[in-house]
Parts: C-alpha cells; structure tokens; sequence
C-alpha cells in the first residue's frame, strides 16, 4: 500500500477489530451427550462410574487403566470431562493430571482417597477442577463433575477476555505509533493522521491495525 499524497484528506470510519464468538453458558447439569473418559485401574470402579455416567446421560468415549493410556486418549477424542483416579500404573493420575491440565483439552475430576490430600493438592495446583473422596455415590459425583465443568468454562472465558483486552492495548500501540509517523513524515496533526488511518482501512476493507502496520513499514526509519 502506498503511502498518502501529503495532502489533508478526511473521511469517517471504525476501528475493526477481533471478534470473540461467545457460546453462553447457562447451567449444565447432567447435560446429555457430554463425552467422557474414565481412568481407573479397578475394573469393577470403572465399570461402575461407566453405569454411572451413562444413566446420567453422559457419553463414555474411552476407558483406561493408567495415566499414560489416558493421556493418549484423551488427545485422540478431546473430551468434555476426563474423569481419573490418582492411584495407577504406569503413570499416576496426578502426573497424568499435570500433561493434560497444560493442554486445556477438558476439565479433569479425580477420584481420590482420604490419605491422598497432598496429592490432591499438588493436582488441585497443577489445574484439576476437582476432585471426589472414595467411597462415592452418584449424588456425591454428578455435582462435582457439573461444577468442575462450569469452572473449567469460566476459566475459559476469562482468558479469552485477558487476550482480547491485550489485543486491543496492542492494536491501540500500534495506531499511536502509526499516527506520530504520517505527522512527522507530512506535518499533519493528530486528527488529520488517523483520519487517514480509518479512510486508509475502509477503502482497504482491513483492520485499521493492518494499514498501521504497512504505515510503519514505510516509515522513513522503518520504525517510529
């Protein structure tokens, strides 16, 4: 894009920016259809939160008996909930916790037992959105796995709210600089300069951003 005749021009316009698309979140008890994996190295306890989960109208995607097993299936079906004990071979539902927590792929619950707190903590640390205390019926595990559901979502939320936020500070930057380049290069003043800016961007059909960032390119210093 080449850059003005220093002429003053104006025109009207609106800063585009990103756009987040939002599903609302409303209450999700026992939703049907939320896909599940269950990890538990006790048959008998798997098969029984399987039945569990499936009256509840839950969907089990994929059954493990070790952290390493579950860390592969959760990566291949990308549940809504991943549901694990702490106790296991081959890797520890803690450890196993701790992978998947930093791949935000789902919320993750864990099956614990009372001498078990410092592991709880060290997963609760990690990012587990909860947790149940064995022995446990379906009262006690179909409102900890909503909640722990509803946490994970928020948390969702208010990242992409800090992103957003960052994004527009940095676009805001990046206009400011952008104007203090087209005044310095044609003596306008501040009006003039991102009156262009947002002219620049509706003819262009771009975020204003983009003509900012060609502005700078251009400018005489390659920076300003």
């Amino acid at each position: 894009m080449p850059l003005p005749d220093p002429r003053p021009t104006s025109g009207t316009g609106r800063i585009l920016g990103p756009v987040n698309a939002r599903h609302p979140v409303g209450r999700v008890w026992c939703v049907p259809g939320c896909r599940v994996v269950v990890v538990e190295d006790e048959a008998l306890i798997r098969l029984d939160l399987v039945e569990m989960l499936t009256e509840a109208g839950y969907e089990v995607v994929g059954q493990a008996a070790d952290g390493e097993s579950a860390i592969r299936l959760v990566r291949e079906y990308r549940p809504g909930l991943v549901l694990m004990d702490i106790k296991m071979p081959v890797l520890d539902g803690v450890s196993a916790a701790e992978v998947l927590a930093a791949e935000q792929i789902a919320p993750i619950v864990l099956l614990t037992a009372f001498s078990q707190s410092a592991l709880v903590d060290r997963a609760l640390a990690a990012g587990v959105q909860g947790y149940v205390v064995k022995p446990f019926t379906k009262a006690d595990l179909l409102p900890t796995i909503e909640i722990a559901r509803a946490r994970f979502d928020e948390l969702h939320r208010l990242r992409d709210g800090v992103a957003d936020l960052t994004d527009k500070l940095e676009t805001r930057k990046l206009i400011e600089r952008a104007k203090s380049a087209l005044q310095a290069r044609f003596g306008w003043d501040e009006p003039t300069a991102f009156a262009w800016l947002q002219h620049a961007a509706m003819d262009g059909r771009v975020p204003m951003a983009d003509v900012a960032r060609r502005v700078l390119e251009q400018a005489p210093d390659g920076n300003t």
